[in-house]
């Protein structure tokens, strides 16, 4: 990074000026200086003024401008100014240099050499530290990103436990790769011991939305790539970690996430997007803003040669967005699985209502989401999902319908910018028919109410203080109700 000065364009047989006194190159400049007066009348000259690159000394009118400058300020200027010169002097005939000019450039850049060589140095300095970054660096087109989730969880209730506290984490760390600055390769890793609270509350219909546990070692988690094509189009390949949901939007905005939505498993999303995880492939086609079209597949052991693609539990989404007006959403959904019920969500039988008895067990799954936002610190919203599950391979094919429903409460920013207030009542997963065995219907009603308050302590640290109350866990009657309590704090990066 050579430092262009005027020198380039001297006359060889000028000889050198004499050095100023000390005492001098230590004084600043003012704007009446002949320095500041001689560097400007030549910027005018050789047209350098109104040249971005050259900075504003001269740009704003004299009642704007400080009266004063340090020498190192003015070599700044003189450089950047020299270099302009220069370059106009080069693409211009030569009539349009006189010598007169160049003996000017020639004083200045002697009465300031020590702060130009400072200049030099410094750039120099700056040259190598990039020469040294560059391969450095941890990569030019992948960016990380993570977050760690340290949570306080205290349960009572139900059949198995009187009271129980846990202490416990999750960390995931996020690697996206973009080759064409629109597609995005994503691998993740993930390290947690957040255990489920199926085994102390005896239902799963108590599990929490960030749990994870594989005794904090980290593994892949995730490994996704999605690209356009076209402007409608996005293409989902989910290699290792993928859900149904990855090929659309749950129509959930504000509690879907594990980190800062929801502190439940079932609050997040409506449980029949559950119902397939694994490698798979999507689209997601918009056919304009308020209409788009999604669909996707995934096998859960597809890579098995024991279960292949035709054996292996699978789940297939078909869903369909609308937006008819600014600030309402619905989503139209239709999951076809096989061997893939268990949402972790409901009570056993709704996980498995042809008890064990069954070992192809197709399901045909509907829901309709929908959020209405009605204010811009209120949103309502919901869902219902119904499926219709058959055994296969047992005689007469019996059938088992399975029902859920919520109802959600969202106020962004309550108290504070980027805070979130949520609450959502709902029925977790439920078996309301079987022509297995009339035993094998949940005889009672489960109610799942949750309250959580997420407040942003600064803009990478949200704490969340949740409540989960479960009355009838099991959908069962005189089951003691489950409460379920946490203080979810989530540090991003």
């Amino acid at each position: 990074m050579p430092l262009e000065t005027a020198f380039a364009i001297t006359d060889r047989k000028t000889k050198p000026l004499d050095q100023i006194n000390s005492v001098s190159s230590l004084s600043n400049i003012s704007v009446t200086d002949w320095e500041f007066l001689a560097l400007q009348s030549l910027a005018e000259r050789y047209d350098c003024i109104g040249d971005a690159a050259q900075g504003d000394l001269f740009e704003q009118p004299p009642q704007k401008r400080l009266p004063v400058l340090t020498r190192y300020e003015f070599a700044i200027s003189l450089n950047a100014y020299s270099r302009c010169i220069h370059q106009n002097i080069a693409v211009s005939s030569t009539n349009l240099v006189n010598q007169q000019d160049l003996a000017t450039l020639r004083r200045l850049h002697a009465k300031f050499v020590p702060q130009l060589t400072t200049l030099q140095e410094r750039l120099d300095k700056l040259e190598v530290q990039t020469t040294q970054l560059q391969p450095q660096q941890f990569s030019t087109t992948t960016k990380l990103s993570g977050e760690v989730i340290f949570a306080f969880t205290g349960l009572n209730g139900g059949n198995k436990v009187d009271n129980n506290f846990i202490l416990s984490n999750r960390v995931r760390l996020n690697f996206d790769t973009s080759f064409t600055g629109n597609d995005r390769l994503r691998v993740r890793l993930q390290a947690a011991n957040t255990p489920s609270l199926k085994r102390s509350s005896g239902t799963e219909m108590a599990r929490l939305g960030f749990e994870a546990d594989n005794n904090n070692e980290f593994e892949i988690s995730r490994l996704e790539y999605r690209f356009p094509i076209g402007k409608q189009a996005t293409v989902y390949i989910e290699a290792a970690g993928g859900e149904l949901s990855d090929f659309t939007v749950t129509v959930n905005p504000y509690f879907s996430s594990s980190s800062n939505g929801s502190i439940s498993r079932f609050g997040r999303r409506n449980p029949i997007y559950r119902q397939g995880s694994g490698p798979g492939v999507g689209m997601n086609y918009k056919f304009s803003d308020a209409v788009s079209f999604s669909l996707g597949y995934i096998a859960d052991r597809a890579e098995n040669p024991k279960f292949g693609i035709g054996e292996s539990p699978y789940g297939a989404i078909v869903q369909l967005n609308l937006e008819p007006i600014e600030d309402l959403e619905i989503g139209l959904t239709y999951v076809r699985s096989y061997n893939n019920l268990n949402t972790g969500t409901g009570s056993e039988l709704a996980n498995d209502p042809f008890d064990d008895e069954s070992d192809r067990i197709t399901a045909n799954s509907y829901g309709i989401e929908a959020a209405l936002r009605l204010s811009r610190h209120f949103t309502f919203g919901g869902w219902v999902g119904f499926t219709e599950a058959t055994a296969e391979d047992v005689s007469g094919k019996p059938e088992a319908n399975i029902f859920n429903y919520a109802i959600t409460f969202a106020f962004p920013d309550l108290g504070k910018e980027d805070n979130l207030a949520g609450i959502i009542i709902g029925q977790p997963p439920k078996v309301s028919k079987n022509d297995f065995d009339k035993n094998f219907q949940d005889e009672a009603t489960s109610w799942h109410l949750e309250f959580f308050y997420r407040y942003q302590a600064t803009d990478n640290i949200a704490i969340t203080p949740g409540l989960l109350v479960i009355t009838n866990p099991e959908h069962k009657q005189n089951k003691d109700t489950v409460y379920v309590g946490t203080i979810r704090t989530t540090f991003s990066f």
